[in-house]
């Protein structure tokens, strides 16, 4: 999905009984107030409570989150219903989202206080992504997608039950309501999808009978007398694509293969949707392998294009920021990251932010003076800053996470083979033996992945690269930066008063002991960052760290399930027509970004199994899918590549 810069809300408080939008010449709600206009037209027009009483889960989709007050309205609602679903979905699209001091003067007065600051704490950085805000406990999330309605409904993975019809009016905002847009809500529509609007005009009503739905006009809300609701009952109903089907929709329990990071993730999300998890790692503590390294960095990127990788890095960044916000306090942390650039001066670093939209609170262009300040080491060039970003102890996170998940914790478990029985995954030992088995399993080995993936019945080769990387440890009188500083190198402080620099990285090689040469390496990189000579560095006694990581050649995760070999594609030009193992996800391939792209990954790998909404947009699964390689091969054709 090509993204555009946001443009936040302008918003006219002048009339407190129905703020308006200049820009659009209408108002946000009725004059007789946004949440009786939310319970009349939206919750009762999609026959709620009732509908999502008893059900696991229920998935609403908004079109114009506006100020929130029917996300608010319907979150209330849901919150006083005692046979309310067990977790609901709201998706919002909004265009011009408010910026937090307007939404904070929007809910000053409201009749819902309590949820409106548990809303405006959780506001995202406004940037053009699919934003997850979780509250009651994961119960309740809010999937913020920020951007124009025309490519958000091309872009999301969803089954949606109910939609709300908002927005600016049709004569104002004919774009939202036009009808080839209103066509794409069949594609998301559960069998028994609702629709309610305010709006009576025919192209809405046309439109949505387009899309499946078949629409009545019923009493509107105060001064309109009617308004629309629809029940989807297409002709034909569009099929959902093989690669788009839940993998395990009904599992209970879930076997995780791996206690780094990337396992810890997955079942700290399987657990809020509902699955309890069984943990194996074959250490015998949490995060021993690429996980356990002293300390890490997370931050996102950016690019002019603003490409799959940024898109990606931005996305994962926000979810790790969430995460952090959301758990107890790790044993030290370091917020703030500078991310050395040496290729576009500063002037150039700022037009690109212009250019792009991208906002403070997210990524700022600093000159080679500023960035020597804020960090306390004399660097000579300028410096892109994530007040996001920063610095934390992976093995404390992964620990936090399965602690969330309440994991029963299997360790010093060799997982030798994998296999389906009776409908159930299984993981073996050496001799055959059953080490535990559960509904469904998701393979998060880190570089044990493809040896695992091998024992599966017909194999699932995929073009990973293990690399090996060392890591540093300076001396203890060392002068550390104020705050993480990556570039050619990295060098970060690990709260117990160390400080590391690094990482070297060798594709293919297994060897475990630290070496001089790796280390002279790192310590050039740490000369080179703090001005000091290399010749003194260099007489340290060898220090650090070796292990190993496991990456894919475009440097993206692998998250997803694998292709069935035993069911050929329906369309081999696009990976969300290739059938996949029912019960199977492989969550790998972080590389050395495991703190930023942990979170994010968990979250999509719980909703391939699960079939809940998904966090990323359709673009950015493709783009980790695990049949993404067999794709390009088949566009390649033999011996190409």
């Amino acid at each position: 999905m090509k993204t555009r810069p946001l443009q936040p809300a302008r918003v006219d408080f002048s009339d407190p009984a129905a703020p308006s939008a200049p820009d659009y010449g209408d108002v946000y709600h009725a004059r007789a107030g946004a949440l009786a206009q939310a319970r009349h037209v939206f919750l009762g027009g999609n026959g709620l409570p009732t509908r999502w009483q008893g059900r696991t889960r229920f998935v609403i989709l908004e079109t114009g989150f506006g100020l929130g007050n029917n996300f608010l309205a319907t979150w209330a609602a849901w919150r006083e219903d005692p046979q309310r679903c067990e977790r609901l979905v709201f998706i919002s699209i909004e265009k011009h989202p408010l910026r937090r001091d307007d939404l904070a003067r929007a809910h000053a007065d409201s009749a819902l206080p309590e949820l409106a600051d548990q809303l405006l704490a959780a506001w995202p950085v406004l940037t053009p992504n699919l934003h997850a805000l979780d509250f009651e406990q994961g119960r309740v999330r809010l999937l913020l997608a920020l951007g124009d309605a025309r490519d958000w409904l091309r872009e999301l993975v969803a089954t949606v039950d109910a939609f709300y019809l908002d927005g600016f009016s049709p004569a104002q905002n004919p774009e939202l309501w036009d009808g080839h847009l209103l066509r794409l809500l069949g594609r998301l529509a559960a069998p028994d999808a609702s629709a309610a609007t305010w709006s009576v005009a025919r192209p809405v009503r046309d439109g949505l009978q387009a899309a499946g739905f078949t629409v009545e006009r019923v009493p509107g809300f105060a001064s309109k007398g009617r308004m629309s609701v629809a029940r989807y009952a297409p002709v034909h109903r569009p099929a959902v694509p093989a690669g788009r089907v839940a993998l395990a929709p009904q599992a209970r329990e879930v076997l995780v293969v791996g206690a780094g990071l990337a396992g810890a993730a997955c079942a700290a999300a399987l657990a809020r949707e509902g699955l309890h998890c069984q943990v194996l790692d074959a250490a015998a503590t949490p995060a021993a392998g690429g996980s356990g390294n002293p300390g890490g960095l997370y931050h996102g990127t950016l690019n002019p294009d603003d490409g799959l990788h940024a898109r990606f890095n931005r996305a994962a960044a926000l979810a790790t920021q969430r995460l952090l916000r959301r758990l107890p306090a790790l044993p030290w942390h370091q917020p703030g990251l500078l991310r050395l650039e040496t290729q576009r001066p500063p002037a150039q670093m700022r037009a690109l932010l212009q250019r792009q939209g991208l906002p403070e609170d997210y990524v700022q262009a600093l000159d080679a003076d500023t960035a020597a300040a804020l960090s306390g080491l004399p660097l000579s060039s300028a410096a892109w800053y994530y007040p996001g970003g920063g610095a934390l102890p992976p093995q404390a996170l992964t620990r936090a996470l399965l602690d969330e998940a309440g994991a029963r914790l299997l360790l010093q478990r060799v997982v030798a083979a994998l296999r389906t029985e009776g409908g159930r995954w299984q993981a073996l030992d050496a001799q055959g033996g059953v080490i535990a088995e559960a509904d469904a399993l998701v393979l998060a080995a880190g570089h044990r992945t493809p040896e695992l993936l091998a024992t599966l019945d017909g194999g699932a080769a995929l073009p990973w690269v293990a690399q090996r990387g060392q890591l540093t440890a300076l001396a203890r009188d060392a002068r550390p930066p104020r705050l993480p500083v990556a570039g050619a190198g990295y060098a970060l402080a690990d709260g117990q008063g160390g400080l590391w620099c690094g990482a070297s990285g060798h594709d293919g090689d297994t060897d475990p002991a630290l070496r001089p040469a790796d280390q002279l390496a790192n310590l050039a990189q740490w000369a080179a960052l703090s001005g000091q000579p290399l010749d003194a560095l260099a007489a340290a006694p060898l220090s650090g760290r070796v292990a190993w990581r496991l990456l894919t050649p475009d440097r993206l995760p692998v998250v997803g399930g694998l292709p069935d070999p035993a069911r050929p594609p329906e369309r081999a030009d696009q990976v969300r027509f290739w059938p996949r193992r029912a019960g199977l996800v492989v969550c790998s391939g972080l590389g050395s970004r495991g703190i930023s792209w942990a979170a994010l990954c968990g979250e999509v790998a719980a909703a391939w199994l699960t079939g809940a909404p998904q966090p990323l947009e359709a673009g950015l699964l493709d783009a980790l899918d695990p049949a993404r390689f067999a794709v390009r091969a088949r566009r390649l054709g033999p011996g190409e590549g």
